[in-house]
């Protein structure tokens, strides 16, 4: 890190030794042998601290640290920060260390305390966790050093401003490849029965012998005077879209990231176990209209087009519009795909208002609707009640949560899958029902 500037600080011993140096002066007044002693120990500190200013300003680079960051943080996970401190100094350093941490963070005086000795080198590894998707701003490095007389302290100032920007959680994406990968067949053979077929147009060549009659090109044979046929292979990877609800209902905080917060970073999990299983993996997000739309495609940058898609993603608090999602996806989503519907119903109204909708979505689709458990209702229905109003709590909380086990048996009544689950288990929980419609041959 380039360093900027320096400047001297007065320790807090030095004015402490000057406090007792100041009461034996004092009692000096009355007792002439503490006058003495006091002048001793006033010429003794005054040279120690000018010989103290020299030894920290013998070297002009006598401490260099280097801050490492990760070209991109992760939402809602622990991300490492590493500090490498070189001392330069001839002597064993006493360093002070504040970081000038982003914003977000809310952390003031966050600061480290290592003892370096001479000519080596000593690494510092922190972890921060973000709650929100955006730009962070990494100020300078503030380091302070002392000799070990700790007299006089020399601050620099070290390093250069960054900015560094935080996108859905990724680094979670290794711990769900290996569900991905699970190989869930390993011993013998299972046949599965499949409704219907699809087929992709491939090429068109001379008919032989044994060929599909029904592929004959007519237009074809015409034009070469012989038998000609189209050739089809069979398409088999399944278009999975994530459709993130980014209205009022998903603002809900839980353990610091709010419910859309944590759709997000399933659907990029998601979307990496999609592509490795060899689907075809898109998304959208909706509230009074309908935006990010990524047409499902199994290709190198889709990974890359969805994390952008997701880093941008923004709510504008207003009131979802399910007729408009079932008008777009039957307009845009023309193939039969399975599509998964990150959303929050707390009541069965609220379910009823949109449930037409959804039923028209799972006529032509395979629907997994996703919806959240209230993990601070458990709290309440948990905790045994003391007062009159605890217990009014409690019956008020059972009555929400039986209402979320009516959305999942209305859902299931109009053949709609549903997974309801605690925030923190989103991820995982879909992935595995993802997981259970494959070998079931569902999607």
């Amino acid at each position: 890190m380039k360093k900027l500037y320096h400047s001297l600080y007065l320790n807090n011993r030095l004015f402490y030794c000057l406090g007792i140096i100041s009461i034996f002066f004092v009692i000096g007044f009355f007792i002439p042998l503490f006058f003495k002693v006091a002048q001793v120990c006033l010429f003794t500190i005054s040279a120690l601290t000018i010989i103290d200013v020299f030894i920290v300003y013998s070297e002009s680079h006598g401490v260099e640290v280097v801050r490492s960051l990760p070209e991109r943080l992760s939402n809602g996970d622990e991300n490492k920060i590493t500090l490498e401190i070189t001392n330069n100094y001839k002597f064993s350093a006493h360093i002070k260390i504040i970081e000038e941490l982003p914003h977000q963070f809310q952390k003031r005086g966050f600061y480290f305390k290592p003892f370096v000795k001479s000519k080596e080198v000593e690494h510092i590894q922190y972890a921060l966790t973000p709650n929100e998707r955006g730009i962070y701003n990494f100020g300078h490095v503030n380091t302070y050093v002392s000799s070990p007389l700790q007299l006089a302290t020399k601050k620099y100032i070290l390093g250069e401003e960054k900015e560094v920007q935080c996108y859905p959680s990724f680094l979670r994406l290794r711990e769900f490849k290996i569900k991905a990968f699970a190989d869930t067949n390993t011993y013998g053979t299972k046949k599965t029965r499949r409704i219907g077929h699809s087929l992709e147009f491939e090429q068109i060549k001379e008919y032989v012998s044994g060929d599909d009659i029904r592929t004959l090109n007519w237009k074809a044979t015409a034009k070469r005077n012989q038998l000609m046929v189209n050739q089809y292979i069979e398409e088999k990877s399944q278009p999975v879209y994530t459709i993130i609800d980014k209205g009022r209902s998903m603002q809900m905080p839980f353990n610091g990231l709010t419910l859309l917060d944590y759709a997000i970073n399933a659907t990029l999990a998601v979307s990496n176990a999609v592509l490795r299983k060899q689907d075809k993996a898109g998304m959208l997000s909706f509230s009074n209209k309908i935006e990010d739309l990524i047409v499902a495609e199994q290709r190198n940058s889709q990974m890359n087009l969805i994390s952008e898609a997701l880093y941008t993603i923004k709510t504008n608090f207003f009131e979802s519009d399910f007729s408009q999602l079932y008008a777009v996806v039957k307009r845009k989503i023309t193939h039969r795909s399975l599509l998964i519907l990150y959303t929050n119903f707390e009541t069965m109204d609220a379910l009823k208002r949109q449930l037409p909708y959804l039923r028209g979505l799972a006529k032509n689709h395979l629907l997994l609707v996703v919806f959240f458990k209230n993990t601070e209702l458990n709290a309440l229905i948990d905790t045994t009640p003391s007062t009159i109003q605890d217990v009014y709590d409690s019956i008020i909380a059972e009555k929400f949560m039986y209402e979320k086990r009516q959305i999942v048996n209305e859902l299931k009544k109009y053949g709609i899958q549903s997974v309801l689950t605690k925030p923190e288990n989103l991820t995982s929980d879909t992935i595995n029902r993802y997981l259970d419609f494959k070998a079931r041959g569902l999607a």
